[in-house]
């Protein structure tokens, strides 16, 4: 996992639903940023996409940025192709962009390892938080809260430090292209 006060990897990605290009910069008025790893496909994504959406809805006009990013193999996996993941977006009426990260750099830059999968940075883009969303999966018969991340988010908008443990994310590996896959995953 990536370690707690490493600053965020840089990265320029494509929304796929606008076009437009996203970076660090483009958040760089926010107090905190959220980048999720989320793919259309992986049940556990859609087991909490409701809440996901929720989120991009009740951060929307606060110190939070929010970008969501797929780094699944398009090719093997159709589904997280960009126009699907543009359908998804649209269909949940997302707030955030949310971009295709083709090459698969930026997943690796950011050790991500499964979808959903949530790294939290403060003020100077340092990582704040990494860990689940909260303790439902699908089919334990929890309620999707967001619980854990959200009271992370709150936390750091607030200047406090964030208080608990951190659990890591649970979910479908990233599907690496052929060859492709990093030597932590």
């Amino acid at each position: 996992m990536l370690p707690l006060g490493t600053p965020a990897p840089a990265f320029e990605l494509r929304d796929v639903v606008s076009g437009q290009t996203y970076s660090l910069s483009s958040c760089s008025d926010k107090t905190a940023l959220l980048i999720m790893f989320i793919c259309r496909h992986c049940p556990y994504v859609v087991h909490v996409e409701q809440e996901l959406a929720k989120i991009g809805r009740d951060y929307l006009d606060t110190g939070l940025g929010i970008l969501a990013i797929s780094s699944n193999d398009q090719v093997g996996y159709p589904d997280d192709a960009p126009p699907k993941l543009k359908e998804m977006a649209q269909r949940l009426g997302f707030t955030f962009p949310f971009c295709h990260d083709e090459t698969q750099e930026v997943a690796k830059a950011y050790r991500a390892a499964c979808t959903p999968d949530f790294y939290l940075f403060d003020r100077d883009r340092r990582l704040a938080y990494r860990g689940q969303l909260d303790d439902s999966r699908p089919g334990n018969g929890k309620a999707v809260t967001g619980r854990d991340l959200r009271a992370a988010i709150q936390a750091v908008l607030d200047g406090k430090p964030i208080a608990g443990t951190q659990r890591p994310s649970i979910g479908c590996s990233i599907k690496w292209k052929q060859g492709n896959a990093p030597l932590y995953a």
